[in-house]
């Protein structure tokens, strides 16, 4: 059976530390703060992330650069034949596709595989953790690449934002709709069904919101995926800067749909977040793969090269 390496990057949520426990590599997304160079959970942390938006200093997403990507495949590729690829969404970010074409050079044809499939944050995170089942339990890079991308658009995510700022700073409205919406207090509320990050409704309370959020996962079930129970969907919730209406918004959600369990409340994104600003909160919802219900012995997917420096460190490092 071939060795199937998992990677990701910190779109997915997935941590340094957890991608040491998962036995997975996280590429982290840099950013540009005031013109320095930083790199999510690397030199920049959510803390500080959020002080820098507060304190109104001039921030910009980036994308790995190739070379650094290339480097750390070479390094994975020394000790597992194959490599699951999980990049954030193509629809919001170039770095998808940089990935891909990097994939079709010689060294990593049939080595390679990047999943496009449309994700980010914690449906992105869902990927990846069906990835590391799917690889535990025998299937190859291609043969996981083929089922994620079928399911890619198996998902939903409904993202209440608190603040109209830092829409308008990223020009998705205008100032003069910032101005109004602010005076109305209202508080959008937006949808990511893959490639984009659209309006979907307009409220004026967080109440109003999570209602607003709940009614949307549940016609989701009913009428675009044809589960009234969801029974074949996990739940997330994700939130920025403070987890506290997060985990409430967790307990609302078990009782408004019984049976089920939120397996992620994770911050979103950092490539979000500077969208959106702090005080955001989401549900989203991920079909399960029907290929992970038929259960075989599984294999613990830790990493192969015992002793070694970790990959992403000693390629950003060195």
């Amino acid at each position: 059976m071939k060795k199937v390496a998992v990677i990701t990057d910190s779109n997915s949520g997935i941590t340094q530390s957890e991608a040491k426990k998962l036995g997975i590599h996280v590429v982290p997304m840099p950013f540009f703060v005031n013109g320095d160079t930083f790199y999510e959970d690397i030199s920049m942390n959510q803390d500080e992330f959020y002080g820098y938006l507060a304190q109104g200093a001039d921030v910009m997403t980036s994308q790995p650069a190739p070379d650094t990507l290339m480097k750390l495949w070479d390094s994975v590729l020394e000790c597992y034949d194959e490599i699951v690829y999980i990049p954030m969404s193509s629809g919001l970010s170039s770095s998808c596709g940089t990935a891909m074409m990097l994939s079709y050079e010689e060294k990593y044809e049939n080595k390679v595989f990047v999943v496009d499939n449309q994700r980010i944050s914690v449906t992105q995170r869902r990927s990846v953790m069906d990835a590391i089942e799917l690889a535990q339990n025998g299937y190859d890079g291609k043969q996981i690449q083929e089922i994620l991308l079928r399911e890619k658009f198996e998902s939903s995510i409904y993202i209440m934002v608190d603040t109209l700022s830092y829409l308008k700073k990223g020009g998705r409205i205008t100032p003069a709709a910032a101005a109004i919406g602010t005076v109305l207090r209202i508080k959008p509320v937006l949808q990511i069904q893959g490639e984009k990050l659209d309006a979907y409704a307009k409220v004026k309370t967080l109440k109003a919101a999570k209602s607003t959020m709940i009614k949307a996962i549940r016609h989701d079930f009913e009428e675009r995926f044809h589960d009234p129970d969801g029974d074949n969907f996990y739940m997330h919730v994700a939130y920025t800067a403070d987890d506290t209406e997060a985990q409430a918004f967790r307990k609302e959600l078990e009782t408004e749909f019984p049976g089920h369990r939120v397996d992620f409340v994770d911050p979103l994104s950092l490539s979000v977040s500077c969208h959106i600003g702090p005080g955001a909160l989401a549900v989203a919802i991920s079909k399960k793969v029907p290929e992970l219900g038929k259960k075989k012995k599984k294999k613990k997917l830790k990493t192969a090269c015992t002793g070694m420096v970790c990959p992403v460190q000693a390629v950003l490092l060195g």
